[in-house]
């Protein structure tokens, strides 16, 4: 008779990361994971308080994904690798952009998440006051950009042709610039997955200059 894995706090959770990675948030209930668990529902409070536990706790989950950077790593290097895996976990994961900003963020994860942010800048000579707004901005461009992203459900084949037939009706004439940005849709050589790594760089370009002038 095969063994059945014990029941864990860890267990429950990625249960339930699984769970809203196929059908979203409102696809996890204690009563589903009870029965993705095989278990029973009770079960599920020795290891978690309440749904909102659950939802706080996936979040970890996301935010333990982040690959943080080698230390000694020069202050760009360390904002960059960090930046960039942050965004991609929530990628991965299209529910946790939404929890990351609703949720409380109380956790060791989001704690060495945020701190290696802070700890870049600081060791980068940043002042305290460019620390702050520097690690504002740098979190409203990783979630900020990742929602936005989100917010398009078509692939790039997809959104072409939907700015294709859009421009056959849009007043082009009336509104050329914007004409032309939306037919750079259309376009092999835009890549949107690319603009957040153009967003990203022109972040950190910006704040090597107010760093230098400071």
């Amino acid at each position: 008779m095969a063994r059945r894995t014990p029941l864990s706090r860890d267990r429950v959770l990625r249960a339930a990361v699984a769970l809203a990675d196929e059908g979203g948030i409102k696809a996890l209930s204690m009563r589903k994971l009870a029965q993705e668990l095989g278990v029973e529902a009770m079960s599920l409070y020795n290891h978690v308080a309440n749904k909102d536990d659950i939802l706080d706790g996936i979040v970890d989950v996301v935010a333990s994904e982040i690959e943080l950077p080698a230390d000694g790593a020069d202050w760009k290097t360390a904002l960059r690798q960090t930046a960039v895996s942050a965004h991609d976990a929530l990628l991965r994961h299209r529910w946790a952009a939404d929890l990351w900003m609703s949720r409380g963020g109380m956790s060791q994860p989001r704690f060495r998440y945020g701190d290696t942010l802070l700890r870049a800048l600081r060791e980068g000579g940043f002042s305290k006051q460019l620390t702050y707004h520097a690690f504002h901005i740098l979190e409203s461009h990783v979630v900020g950009f990742t929602l936005h992203r989100q917010s398009f459900t078509f692939d790039s084949k997809d959104l072409g042709e939907l700015a294709a037939r859009f421009l056959r009706e849009f007043p082009a004439d009336d509104y050329p610039d914007l004409a032309e940005h939306i037919k750079q849709h259309t376009e092999p050589s835009y890549q949107r997955p690319g603009t957040f790594d153009f967003g990203l760089e022109l972040i950190i370009e910006g704040l090597e200059r107010l760093r230098a002038a400071a």
